[in-house]
């Protein structure tokens, strides 16, 4: 998946950055994700192996710089699980539908 026309113009990563930051997302994804709920339309939880949690604390902090309008939150419920997880406001929906379905695409390589 390398369209990013989802991303929205509010995002101050420059363009030319933006395909980085998405292969770090699918990197994530590929290299981490165990699984994924979607709670609510504008919930998602991932579930990542524990060993990503310094990847994933730095990723989660420079995507909250440039995308205002995520909410991440990182926890580890026992002490092999990490969940992240990632809300938007309604009007984000969008974001997070195209997300989820980068984690999704990114588990299966």
């Amino acid at each position: 998946m390398t369209d990013d026309s989802w991303v929205p113009g509010t995002c101050t990563l420059p363009t030319t950055e933006r395909p980085l930051r998405l292969a770090e997302f699918d990197g994530l994804f590929h290299d981490a994700l165990r699984g994924a709920d979607r709670l609510t339309a504008r919930h998602l939880r991932l579930h990542l192996d524990s060993t990503a949690e310094p990847t994933a604390r730095d990723l989660i902090a420079r995507e909250s710089a440039c995308c205002s309008f995520f909410t991440f939150d990182l926890a580890r419920p026992d002490g092999d699980t990490l969940t992240l997880d990632i809300r938007v406001p309604a009007t984000r929906v969008a974001v997070l539908d195209a997300l989820a379905l980068r984690a999704t695409a990114a588990r299966g390589r």
